[in-house]
């Protein structure tokens, strides 16, 4: 495997952190528009939110030896709303 396809593998293995990301982003930054310019705050979440996920999905496929497990997935959810949260109530503030 050369170092392309390690990159497309890697990318491939993130991809649902981002995507989820992504989605979320644009949200917090319009809730919390009044607190700082909307695309400073959604560059912010999305690294925070695409980070966070990103250490899930490798987590889980440390721990369980497999990529694209369900319960890696559920982790995902439920760590990526947590941040999600915490960004939302410290914009609020």
């Amino acid at each position: 495997m050369n170092a392309l396809d390690v990159l497309w593998h890697v990318l491939g293995a993130v991809a649902p952190a981002w995507g989820l990301a992504a989605l979320l982003a644009p949200l917090l930054a319009w809730r919390g528009r009044r607190a700082r310019p909307v695309m400073t705050a959604w560059g912010a979440h999305l690294l925070w939110l695409g980070t966070v996920g990103s250490a899930v999905l490798i987590g889980g496929l440390w721990w369980t030896g497999q990529d694209g497990r369900m319960a890696t997935y559920a982790a995902l959810v439920a760590a990526v709303g947590l941040v999600a949260a915490w960004r939302d109530s410290a914009a609020r503030r």
